[in-house]
């Protein structure tokens, strides 16, 4: 059965115990879903009939021959509901304390609830006789149970649900008479095949419910996926990104890699932020850094880390691009002109400086066991750093190192030489370029 809603060469996801407790959590959740609604549709039933008992007694009366007592349906319903009310309130303790249902009471519980219209279809034929009350709606209300069954996403247990209740069906026509009933014989084949079909119902019910868990855990792997990536590879990552990670994997050990690094610092925020408010120094920044990132995505960079009103930004990490030099100016060159846009139409103008040097960097994950985070480490990080400062000395927006400026060949041909530039923390001068 469970092959006609799955591929049966797919290979068994392998669950994390953190990932298998939040999945049980989230399944339990669902059977208060499912509690609500059998408490909502008993509560609806038993309105009906007694609306229309009061409206119109007579056609009650006939429906049970005469026999009809509004009483007798408390007798069912007002129990049936305060036991769904105590599942509920035992679901909801367990939820509360992290704990799972256990796997006995669940079908004790399907066993109860699907015994309550037995009980009623008892009733039924002690005041309608076999042949009408089977006839009539009490062995629907079975698959009300079955359809539910569903939510538990659990296919045993709908099949259960479907078990006992044709079995349960099955037995009361068969064996339960009312007293001095002269009906005739029931027809065992008869009354078979209606239990057969409720047993049917409650297996499609289990496939069906085992579709959407599988359905549910692989979304929620999908989310889990891109919470990790996004933890990993810093605090933003574009969608495209994340799709490809997924795709081809995320490195989880350290490599060597060849990357253009950027380092972006606004000037002069610090003095402009004291003269204003918070919440506009926040607002300013968060205005400016949407800007810029969303040009960093669609240039195929990732913000690797934010550090205060600047950021750091990686082309080529955490999956190769050849062409990253070229990928990282044409992004440079963007983000300034749109940044001289915003400034126009803003009240505190910012002045962006801008650092890239390519070369080969450790790229990994790194950290403690708790808590890791995807960055680069090596000289090239370090120079790319000294670079984006070295526009103080310049008053300039845009520097590129040497090996940026032999990557881009004649699409840099607007660059001007600054010489050899002593650069702090290094022995020799190094050859710095201005663009922009």
């Amino acid at each position: 059965m469970l092959g006609l809603w799955g591929n049966r060469s797919e290979k068994p996801v392998v669950l994390s115990a953190d990932f298998q407790h939040a999945l049980t959590q989230q399944i339990l959740r669902t059977e208060l879903i499912r509690i609500k609604a059998l408490i909502g549709t008993t509560v609806l039933i038993g309105s009906l009939i007694l609306i229309v008992h009061v409206l119109d007694p007579n056609a009650i009366q006939k429906l049970w021959h005469g026999r009809f007592d509004p009483s007798e349906l408390y007798i069912v319903l007002v129990p049936f509901v305060l036991f769904e009310l105590w599942v509920h309130f035992v679901i909801t303790r367990h939820l509360g304390k992290g704990y799972d249902l256990p796997v006995y009471r669940r079908y004790i519980g399907a066993l109860v609830e699907t015994s309550m219209p037995t009980l009623a279809l008892a009733m039924h034929i002690d005041s309608m006789g076999p042949v009408d009350a089977l006839g009539f709606a009490v062995p629907l209300t079975y698959f009300i149970f079955v359809i539910l069954s569903t939510l538990r996403l659990d296919f045993w247990l709908s099949t259960f649900t479907g078990f006992v209740a044709a079995a349960q069906l099955l037995a009361m026509a068969m064996l339960y008479r009312r007293a001095g009933s002269v009906d005739p014989p029931p027809d065992l084949y008869y009354h078979s095949v209606r239990s057969v079909i409720i047993l049917i119902c409650g297996m499609l019910a289990g496939a069906v419910g085992v579709q959407l868990r599988r359905q549910f855990e692989a979304s929620i792997l999908a989310a889990t996926a891109r919470d990790r990536i996004t933890n990993l590879f810093g605090q933003h990552v574009s969608p495209q990104v994340v799709e490809r990670l997924m795709a081809e994997g995320a490195a989880t050990g350290s490599e060597i890699r060849r990357v253009a690094v950027m380092f972006v610092d606004f000037r002069s925020f610090t003095a402009g932020a004291s003269t204003r408010t918070p919440q506009e120094v926040v607002d300013r920044l968060d205005g400016a850094f949407a800007v810029l990132v969303d040009i960093l995505d669609r240039h195929g960079g990732i913000v690797n880390k934010f550090l205060g009103d600047g950021f750091l930004a990686l082309f080529g990490a955490p999956f190769d691009a050849g062409n990253a030099a070229h990928r990282a100016v044409a992004a440079a060159r963007e983000m300034l002109e749109a940044n001289e846009r915003a400034n126009q139409a803003s009240s505190w103008p910012l002045r962006i400086g801008i650092g890239i040097h390519v070369g080969e960097v450790v790229a990994g994950n790194i950290g403690s066991p708790r808590r890791k985070e995807y960055t680069v480490i090596g000289d090239t990080v370090n120079f790319a750093s000294r670079l984006e400062a070295l526009n103080k000395d310049f008053n300039s927006q845009f520097l590129i190192s040497e090996a940026v400026h032999d990557a881009l060949g004649e699409e840099c041909r607007d660059a001007v030489a600054l010489g050899e530039v002593p650069v702090r923390g290094y022995e020799r001068p190094m050859t710095v370029w201005q663009l922009g």
